[in-house]
């Protein structure tokens, strides 16, 4: 689809002149000394006294207050360029030290040296980052839960009591209040080009992050506290992050020429993925992805707002409006209640590369690395930030790069490193989505369980010298019981009951499991009924494989103790019984994962049916999940009561077995 080539700004007519135009309109000289002491602190009543107020309610007069700071802001950024990197460093490094990023704060004072307009927007996104995660370490001083949102942050008590609620006020003029600056929210969402942001914005919030450490040194002497800083998020499992080939140096100079030429890219926000690329080049990691995410924004709020036909939503919103985010972008409905038809262009076999799966795993799943969440709230180790991320947001950026090129660029397109990226996009499914998670956790529980044959045990004779002899009658029962609803299952699994001496061998197999749940699940826009089983369902496998993990532990510590002749009468007692009731615990597991499978592959059409059949398809699936819960406390070491999982276990596959029969009714009446 053509989109249009003719935007030159994404900040509305408001909002431009507010950033762009209203603190150059006075022209007047300021004096740095009014605001700066001879040793280097920040006078903040010189620079509180600047912030105006509403006769009305003495909130803060935004427009007021950034015509008034305009000249001292342009006065710091002409001190800053007036100094030496080793005097800035004598003077301010100090002052650093709070936000546990000291060295962003120094790059941010070269980048204002050489005063480029792209390494300047990056400095800033990196410096608010910072800052707010440092401001939420001082938060949690005098409070527990710190406010996810930055402007909650900003007008919290627990901050203008360490700082004072003047110099708040202060920083909210420039980040935080849609009625203000707003630099982190217009630079983190993709609204305003390089060219759009004044360097001195970005030298005047370096300016106050050293007051603020001055402020807050003087605070932690008067209180004897102990300012501790949160650990980073750390990417465990980057394996699973890994979608896109590694990307070399042939990839990135081809992923240059789309850049100029596809029609993804507005011509004014070029210099940002132009940087990305570059940094990606120098092993800058983090700030390839930071100069990449909201150009990725932008650009799908470009095809958002053309294929919704909402052109006006394409500028940044006023403080009365709501701005067009990545979560509006990816969501089924509009604002209005209408179909979002974003996600049915991107499902066009021509757009198939474009994996709206992908963005929600990378960025919205509360399961998934959210790294455009982590990154913009300085919850994330700017220096040590892993390639292995940075080169899935870079592989991705390229595919959609080339899905909106025109046909002219065929050569590009298909050249033969480019081929492979577009074919990973085209056939990436979700990895995050709780659907995706349930099936990563039975495949996970298959395993534990199939370690069971491997456990080292004593003879069998030990374990027929139970005095109940009955007890192997009952263990024998319910494997029976087990074949017979596995007979009933043959529908869903494709199997041949009557072919098979040992149906729980032969069925209750890992192949059969990764075989169904590699069968594909679309996983967009599940309904809440699919989410709330998917809920049920997880917990119930999280309990299997406690019950797994409790067996492999208990029966490797008594056949230790067996060996040792450390057990008393009593201990052997037991662990015999533990080990004859590990033969029917096993498949009634595996059956039960079978069973989470086989619902899960079904769990759409069940939940379109209605809400009576739906709750007592839920009720059933919390039983279940209570006969778990039970067995995990019944072979916990503290319990170890084994004679109790028989008569529990029976009881539980009468019931799958009633509510198979049910579903087999169903069946044959539909």
């Amino acid at each position: 689809m053509a989109l249009p080539d003719s935007v030159t700004t994404c900040l509305s007519q408001p909002v431009h002149y507010v950033i762009c135009k209203l603190g150059f309109e006075k022209k007047d000289t300021y004096d740095i000394n009014n605001i700066l002491s001879g040793n280097g602190e920040v006078r903040w009543q010189a620079v509180t006294e600047h912030v105006c107020y509403l006769e009305s309610d003495q909130s803060v007069d935004y427009i007021k207050s950034i015509l008034s700071l305009g000249p001292i802001c342009e006065s710091v950024n002409l001190y800053f360029k007036s100094l030496t990197k080793e005097q800035f460093v004598i003077q301010y490094v100090s002052w650093f030290q709070w936000t546990n990023c000291t060295e962003v704060f120094l790059e941010v004072f070269d980048v204002l040296q050489c005063t480029q307009a792209t390494e300047v927007a990056l400095g800033l996104m990196k410096l608010t980052s910072c800052l707010e995660r440092a401001l939420g370490d001082v938060y949690l001083l005098k409070g527990n839960d710190c406010p996810f949102l930055l402007r909650d942050l900003l007008a919290s008590e627990q901050l203008a009591d360490v700082f004072g609620q003047a110099v708040m006020n202060v920083l909210r003029v420039f980040i935080g209040s849609p009625h203000g600056l707003n630099l982190r929210n217009v630079l983190w969402h993709g609204f305003a080009s390089p060219q759009e942001i004044p360097a001195k914005y970005c030298a005047m919030l370096l300016f106050l992050t050293a007051g603020l450490g001055q402020l807050l040194q003087t605070y932690l002497l008067q209180t004897k506290g102990v300012l501790v800083h949160r650990p980073y998020v750390i990417f465990i499992s980057l394996e699973e992050l890994d979608a896109f080939p590694d990307l070399n140096n042939e990839i990135l100079t081809i992923a240059e020429e789309l850049v100029k030429l596809s029609g993804f890219v507005l011509k004014m926000m070029l210099p940002f993925w132009i940087a990305a690329l570059t940094a990606f080049k120098q092993s800058r990691y983090a700030d390839s992805v930071i100069l990449l995410l909201p150009q990725l924004e932008v650009g799908l709020r470009l095809l958002f707002t053309t294929t919704n036909k909402c052109p006006n939503r394409l500028l940044t919103a006023e403080s009365s409006a709501l701005y067009t985010t990545f979560d509006e972008i990816l969501a089924k409905y509009l604002d209005n209640e209408e179909v979002n038809q974003l996600p049915v262009v991107l499902e066009e076999p021509a757009m198939a590369s474009i994996s709206k799966d992908f963005l929600w795993d990378f960025l919205n799943h509360q399961e998934g690395p959210r790294i455009r969440d982590r990154l913009s709230h300085g919850e994330i180790n700017l220096e040590t930030f892993p390639r292995e991320v940075a080169n899935q947001i870079v592989g991705f950026a390229i595919t959609i790069l080339c899905r909106f090129s025109d046909e002219d660029m065929f050569s590009l397109k298909e050249h033969m490193v480019i081929k492979p990226l577009m074919n990973c996009a085209s056939r990436y499914r979700s990895r995050f989505h709780p659907i995706s998670r349930l099936k990563k956790q039975v495949l996970e529980c298959m395993k534990s369980i199939h370690l069971w044959p491997e456990l080292p045990t004593v003879p069998e004779e030990e374990v027929r010298k139970i005095k109940e002899l009955e007890g192997n009658a009952e263990a024998n029962n319910l494997i029976s019981m087990i074949s017979e609803i596995i007979c009933q299952l043959q529908h869903y699994v494709a199997q041949n009951c009557s072919n098979s001496d040992d149906l729980v061998n032969s069925v209750l197999t890992e192949r059969l499991l990764v075989e169904l749940c590699d069968t594909y699940i679309c996983t967009l826009y599940s309904p809440r009924p699919v989410l709330e089983v998917v809920v049920v369902l997880r917990k119930i496998s999280v309990q299997c494989h406690q019950v797994s993990q409790q067996v492999i532990a208990g029966a490797k510590l008594r056949y230790r103790q067996w060996l040792n002749k450390t057990l008393r009468s009593r201990q052997r007692h037991n662990y015999r019984r533990m080990l004859n009731s590990i033969k029917f615990m096993s498949p009634v597991l595996q059956l039960i994962l079978l069973l989470i499978t086989l619902e899960l592959v079904s769990v759409h059409s069940v939940c379109k049916k209605n809400p009576f059949d739906y709750q007592q398809y839920l009720k059933f699936l919390k039983s279940v999940l209570q006969y778990t819960e039970n067995l995990v406390t019944y072979t916990s070491p503290e319990k170890n009561k084994w004679d109790e999982t028989v008569d529990l276990t029976k009881k539980t596959l009468i019931k799958i077995r009633k509510n198979n029969d049910r579903k087999l009714m169903l069946m044959h009446l539909a």
